[in-house]
């Protein structure tokens, strides 16, 4: 299992290539087809990264062992209500 550190480095790395995509479609190097298709894969990535973290420090705070925390599918993620 990831460790907190490595899963924000992972997040950084998404965070990253966000932009650069984003900056690729307005510099027409890349397609909006291709560009929405994988942003959309980045969101789902970063919710799940976000969401693991998340699960990690709960059971932190209430003593469980962190390394017990499990990705979540994307259906569960992309399915909370703010």
């Amino acid at each position: 299992m990831a460790d907190d550190a490595s899963i924000q480095e992972h997040i950084r790395h998404l965070i990253d290539e966000e932009h650069r995509l984003r900056a690729s479609r307005e510099s027409g190097s890349i397609g909006g087809d291709e560009e929405q298709g994988r942003l959309g894969q980045i969101e789902v990535e970063l919710d799940q990264c976000w969401d693991l973290l998340r699960q990690r420090r709960a059971k932190r705070e209430f003593d469980e062992n962190p390394d017990e925390a499990q990705v979540r599918p994307p259906g569960v993620v992309e399915g909370y209500q703010g």
